[in-house]
């Protein structure tokens, strides 16, 4: 049971829980192979299947912690963070940004969108799920759209989000990665008749690292 005080800090957004801190290389989407700081938050209810971080769901698993502890760890080691999870859109996340960035670290984001955004961002991942549609001023701001590709269902999906997001906004198809074997030759062949899409891969797994 949390008490009063923590509760109060987690809604100014002085703690968040958290799941796991990692400095590694960003394995997908427009940023690939940039070295990031990435920061796991607990707590989601968009309930993918083929979520491969289910643990982070329940955010009660995962201990508040202070934010400026976060940002200490960050500060002599990245130049780019990546705020992830779970779902980091159910959190309030202006101060941790906001700390970040006075501090000239980029803030980058990955939601569902299916939350109001907060925080301070530098570069906003949208990855849209059927379970739970992201707000409409989500698709505005976001600088890249990448879809999971699981089946051949789900290029109709991409394509009815991809409507929805500013002309600049990038867009990337990435194959689920328990199905890639049989996804990514449709994708490789889905993007050469459609050029306005890039392939994503979750690089980072062949690269057998976090």
């Amino acid at each position: 049971m949390i008490d009063k005080n923590t509760q109060q800090l987690i809604n100014k957004g002085e703690m968040l829980p958290l799941m796991e801190e990692f400095y590694t290389i960003q394995g997908e989407g427009f940023h690939t192979g940039k070295a990031a700081y990435f920061i796991r938050i607990g707590g989601c209810d968009v309930g993918c299947h083929w979520c491969d971080v289910k643990e982070s769901w329940n955010a009660d698993l995962h201990p508040p912690t202070s934010s400026n502890s976060i940002v200490n760890n960050v500060k002599n080691i990245a130049n780019t963070v990546v705020v992830t999870g779970g779902e980091p859109s159910m959190w309030n996340l202006e101060y941790i940004t906001k700390s970040l960035q006075n501090l000239q670290i980029k803030t980058h984001v990955e939601t569902s969108g299916a939350y109001k955004l907060t925080g301070l961002w530098d570069w906003i991942c949208l990855s849209p799920k059927k379970t739970k549609l992201p707000l409409e001023a989500v698709y505005l701001k976001a600088n890249e759209l990448k879809m999971i590709i699981f089946n051949k269902n789900d290029f109709k999906f991409a394509e009815e989000q991809a409507a929805k997001v500013s002309e600049n906004c990038e867009l990337f198809l990435q194959p689920e990665w328990s199905n890639k074997e049989k996804m990514t030759p449709l994708i490789v062949d889905y993007v050469m008749k459609n050029p306005k899409w890039k392939i994503s891969l979750q690089t980072h797994k062949y690269l057998n690292i976090p």
